[in-house]
């Protein structure tokens, strides 16, 4: 949930380290800091300050020449923000700093044997256990002293080390959280998330669960914790360092919102068969006897990839004709569930590291169980644990909710429901009737985007609302759940999403005018059933706001939006419901990118 950046090589390493931070910051923005040193040695010296990168980058002083750092950009866990929480943390006599991205889990064990042993503490958190127990090792080279702190920890990192013993290398490791390493020429990079990298290399090296690597200006190894060579083989990001850049936008929100049809295209781009009317997924690794063999579909995912899994599960039905449902990861893992041979899982993340996500997808690989990922970061964690699975090509993705990647991961489950379905029952015709209406969906998003300004209306005259109610019937229901949560991340402002059928199982007690409802109501067979929840509503002087393909007497406000097929509407219902939420929290003065409590990869529990 925190940014990792480090540099050795010959460059004035602290402008380096900064911007890094500055591109990691939507991973984490309440604390910051940075430690350097210079090839003669001359100890650690370390920068650090609550608040945002720009708030660190003030205090650090014009004469501070380095070339060699890491720094951090934090996301709390353990201890409130504050200098003294904010990362890297020094061992006491100032030899040892650590960066860490994680959760030691039997920290307090661990402190309160250090304590015992006259070690003082500067800070509340977890991660300066590990300095002081790196610190206090006796072994001889700073590898193995990293190695014998790790074998007391327990939990997930991703961590940095340097030592002012041994100023020519950084010690990095690799458990549960990502650890990127970046090839350069006589300089190496180190970081969390490839944003900080792309500017300088895209020459990349993941590194694996249990996995260290050594860095020098000029080489680097990697190995096990337990000491053994492992072979690393470095790959080219696809993703420019324009790639996150504002582009002339005043936010990356409303960036990657107008990426959408680009963003659409390219996902269906170089996968679709005309002649017989599906699909090409390569890299599912299931040949046609072993997806006909498929009893169940089971989609696990957290936040924004669960509701997209809930989309996607319904595209399952309805096209292939087997049953699919989705499930929050973060409950699937806890509750021992039944894991069924011929059950299909498939793990949705946009960073593919979300630590709830990945550690179901290691349960089920333990089980036996066989699991397509779906993520949109080539090389992840969840992409290498997985059987199969397909990326959803969105591009990055910086600002902390997720909009772009939204929509391609429901296209994706599109194209995953129409190969399975016609490799199975679907026919000819119905498959070439999708294919049109995937076709058709970057000029209809384009279509919506270009009423942003009637949107943005709307938005500013339901920013007054202190709570809001979404409401959506089966396809909708998703949508609502999806344009809820948009609302509440970035305006603050309280948001329900309910099964339009549900209302008057309960709440309808909450309508009055004081509650606005944003109502999905599609021109489909539930049509009438949706309009009646209207007049529900609208009986007891609700205010509604409807997102349809037409205008709905009953509403006070529609915003309307072009039609596709039945399956796909979903898709394109979800898109002007982005807009609303960036132009709320817009009216209402927020940080929209950077929205509090929250951070873009949750790579921690």
């Amino acid at each position: 949930m925190c940014g990792i950046v480090g540099y050795i090589g010959k460059r004035d390493v602290a402008p380096l380290l900064l911007e890094g931070l500055q591109r990691l910051e939507y991973r984490g923005y309440d604390s910051a800091g940075l430690v350097i040193t210079g090839p003669r040695g001359g100890g650690l010296r370390m920068v650090k300050a609550k608040g945002r990168v720009r708030d660190l980058e003030a205090r650090v002083p014009k004469r501070f020449a380095g070339t060699t750092g890491i720094a951090h950009t934090r996301w709390a866990t353990h201890g409130a923000p504050s200098d003294e929480n904010a990362h890297p943390h020094l061992s006491t006599g100032g030899e040892v700093a650590v960066v860490h991205n994680g959760i030691i889990d039997n920290a307090a064990e661990l402190r309160a044997r250090l304590e015992a042993e006259g070690v003082v503490f500067a800070s509340e958190t977890d991660t300066e256990v590990l300095t002081h127990l790196i610190a206090r090792s006796a072994a001889e080279t700073l590898e193995e002293k990293v190695r014998h702190a790790l074998k007391v920890v327990e939990g997930t990192y991703g961590i940095a080390v340097m030592h002012a013993d041994f100023n020519d290398r950084i010690v990095v490791a690799r458990n549960g959280s990502p650890v990127v390493l970046g090839i350069g020429e006589k300089e190496m990079f180190v970081a969390s998330d490839v944003a900080a990298l792309v500017a300088h290399t895209r020459q990349i090296v993941t590194l694996d669960d249990g996995e260290m690597a050594t860095l020098k200006a000029d080489d680097f190894r990697t190995y096990t914790t337990e000491g053994s060579t492992t072979t690393a083989t470095p790959t080219t990001v696809e993703w420019e360092a324009e790639s996150y850049d504002m582009g002339g936008h005043d936010t990356y929100m409303h960036k990657e919102i107008c990426e959408q049809p680009d963003a659409v295209d390219r996902v269906l781009r170089g996968r679709i068969d005309d002649r017989f009317s599906t699909v090409h997924l390569g890299g599912l690794n299931l040949d046609a006897r072993e997806a006909r063999s498929i009893r169940r579909v089971k989609i696990l995912g957290c936040g924004t990839s669960y509701h997209a899994g809930l989309i996607g599960a319904g595209l399952i039905e309805s096209l292939a004709r087997i049953p699919a449902d989705a499930e929050p990861a973060s409950e699937f893992r806890y509750r021992n569930p039944v894991v069924d041979p011929d059950t299909l899982y498939v793990a949705v993340s946009q960073s593919g590291e979300t630590y709830d996500v990945l550690a179901a997808v290691q349960e089920l690989k333990r089980k036996g169980a066989r699991v397509l990922g779906v993520v949109n970061v080539v090389g992840s964690a969840i992409a290498r644990e997985a059987d199969g699975g397909t990326y959803v090509h969105a591009g990055p993705e910086v600002c902390v909710v997720s909009t772009k990647c939204f929509t391609n991961t429901v296209v994706a489950f599109a194209l995953l429901a129409l190969h399975l379905g016609r490799v199975r029952d679907l026919s000819v015709a119905e498959g070439k009737r999708i294919i049109e209406g995937l076709r058709r969906l970057p000029e209809q998003i384009t279509e919506i985007l270009q009423a942003e300004d009637d949107i943005k209306k709307l938005a500013e005259e339901y920013a007054g609302a202190q709570s809001m109610m979404f409401i959506g019937r089966v396809r909708g229901y998703p949508v609502a759940l999806e344009a809820s949560l948009k609302l509440k991340e970035i305006s603050y402002i309280h948001a329900e999403a309910y099964p339009a059928s549900e209302l008057k199982h309960g709440p309808l007690a909450l309508i009055e005018p004081a509650l606005p409802t944003v109502a999905i109501v599609p021109d489909d067979d539930l049509l009438e059933k949706n309009r009646a929840a209207l007049e529900e509503i609208k009986a007891r002087s609700g205010r509604i706001l409807a997102v349809a393909h037409r205008e709905q007497e009953k509403a006070d406000h529609t915003i309307v939006v072009p039609k596709n097929e039945n399956e796909l509407d979903p898709i394109l219902m979800g898109i002007p419901l982005q807009l609303f939420a960036y132009h709320t929290a817009l009216a209402m003065g927020r940080d929209i990118d950077k929205p509090r409590n929250l951070a873009k990869s949750v790579t921690v529990e």
